[in-house]
């Protein structure tokens, strides 16, 4: 697969998902023992690329899984998520709360989108700012690969956006969940490393 050479102006690292409440102990998946080491590690990896991409005048945008919350705060969650993670409850997710923030190791971020399923760009504003601010290719990491990381990378490619998946800077909850997901994308975007995202970002 071909990619042209864009410059770091146009080029954005898509951040899916890496929240309070998705990493930090204690948030809502720590508070309920639904943790990996893989996905644990993720902030502090992807930490250096985040900084060269910053430093280079490209874009940092975050996506946050968000429940939106009903009257009296309880949260609307779709009846597969609630069977699947039946242990969301209450100010879990909340838009502006602490766990539904990107977590400190990659913040700030340039752009937030709020999203409320798999895809970054289901039912959000992330393809008009992307538009907008004349992004054109886009750096995927984050989770879960199966999941979101690989929903938003196909619904990237479907709209003509150059798309590179790193393949160490996403994870899922079982390593060979992961891999399985990385191999499914490599027909619709580039894979890469982060130090070959390094390498590349530093010689602009």
């Amino acid at each position: 697969m071909m990619h042209e050479t864009i410059p770091l102006a146009q080029t954005g690292l898509l951040i899916v998902d890496l929240q309070n409440d998705f990493l930090d102990p204690d948030g809502a998946y720590g508070r309920a023992g639904q943790t990996a080491a893989e996905i644990a590690a993720l902030p502090e990896r992807l930490a250096p690329l985040a900084d060269r991409i910053r430093a280079g005048g490209g874009w940092i945008i975050s996506t946050q899984f968000t429940l939106v919350p009903l009257k009296g705060g309880e949260p609307l969650i779709s009846p597969h998520l609630k069977t699947l993670r039946p242990f969301l409850a209450k100010g879990d997710f909340a838009p502006g709360s602490w766990g539904h923030r990107l977590v400190d190791r990659l913040a700030p971020a340039d752009i937030s989108i709020e999203k409320v399923a798999y895809s970054a760009f289901y039912m959000t504003r992330l393809e008009w700012v992307l538009r907008k601010c004349e992004i054109r290719k886009l750096i995927v990491c984050g989770i879960v690969t199966n999941g979101g990381v690989a929903s938003t990378v196909r619904d990237a490619h479907v709209r003509d956006f150059d798309v590179t998946v790193l393949s160490d800077g996403c994870a899922a909850f079982s390593p060979d969940v992961h891999e399985t997901a990385i191999a499914a994308l490599r027909p619709v975007c580039r894979v890469a490393t982060i130090a070959d995202m390094l390498t590349e970002t530093g010689s602009r």
